[in-house]
C-alpha cells in the first residue's frame, strides 16, 4: 500500500521560498503511468492545483502559480519537492501530496505565511 508523508517549515515570512518534501512508500515516484501533484486548501477554499510531476520527471504547473513554482523529484530517495519564491500571506494554506487520480493523499502539511 502507497503511502505519502508531506513535511514542510509550518512557518513562512513573506518574500521568502517555501520548500515542502513529499515522501513516498511502498511504491515508486517513477512509477510509469502514474503522476504526483501539490494541491493546496487555503483557509475556507477549496482545493486549487499547483503542480504535477510526470513518471518521465517532466513537470507541469498551474499558469495562475507557474512564475514562482518548482516541482522536482528525488527517484533515490523517492521523494517530491515543492518550491514556492516569493511568497505572500495568500500561499497559506494546507498543502497535499496526491498521486494522480487522486487515489492516494498525504495528511496535508499546513504552511503559514506571516511576518
Amino acid at each position: 500500500q502507497v503511502h505519502v508523508l508531506e513535511s514542510g517549515p509550518g512557518l513562512v515570512k513573506p518574500s521568502q521560498t517555501l520548500s515542502l518534501t513529499c515522501t513516498v512508500s511502498g511504491g515508486s515516484v517513477a512509477t510509469r503511468g502514474f503522476y504526483w501533484m501539490w494541491v493546496r486548501q487555503p483557509p475556507g477554499k477549496g482545493l486549487q492545483f499547483i503542480a504535477y510531476i510526470n513518471s518521465y520527471g517532466v513537470p507541469g504547473y498551474s499558469p495562475s502559480l507557474e512564475s514562482h513554482t518548482s516541482i522536482s523529484r528525488d527517484t533515490s530517495k523517492n521523494q517530491i519537492t515543492l518550491q514556492l519564491t516569493s511568497v505572500t500571506p495568500e500561499d497559506t494554506a494546507v498543502y497535499y501530496c496526491v498521486r494522480g487520480g487522486y487515489d492516494v493523499w498525504g495528511q496535508g502539511t499546513q504552511v503559514t505565511v506571516s511576518s
